[in-house]
């Protein structure tokens, strides 16, 4: 079992905690809070355009297809649970997180 519970490996997708920032200055992975990574996004949580902007920065972080993001659980809260399918690439700011 992974001792960090901000993330885990199902298969060959990856399952992200994570407790969203709308309205940051700038679009960011923060630290982890808890069983959630942080991540600043810029849009505001208004008419889903906080959860359009996350899926759309998540893809190019991971280097996968907006559709290969699915908010599976937390559509209209700050925590929400993230797949995503078959990552081609860890960003550098989680894969140091994911050492830890």
């Amino acid at each position: 079992m992974n001792p960090v519970s901000w993330y885990r490996w199902d298969g060959e997708d990856l399952l992200l905690w994570v407790r969203v920032q709308p309205r940051a200055s700038r679009d960011g992975f923060a630290e982890v809070v808890g069983d959630a990574i942080k991540v600043r996004i810029t849009a505001p949580p208004v008419d889903g355009k906080a959860n359009t902007h996350l899926t759309t920065w998540l893809a190019r972080q991971f280097r996968v297809a907006k559709s290969a993001i699915q908010i599976e659980s937390g559509e209209t809260s700050r925590r929400k649970r993230v797949r995503i399918c078959e990552p081609v690439q860890i960003p550098p700011a989680l894969s140091e997180k994911m050492r830890v």
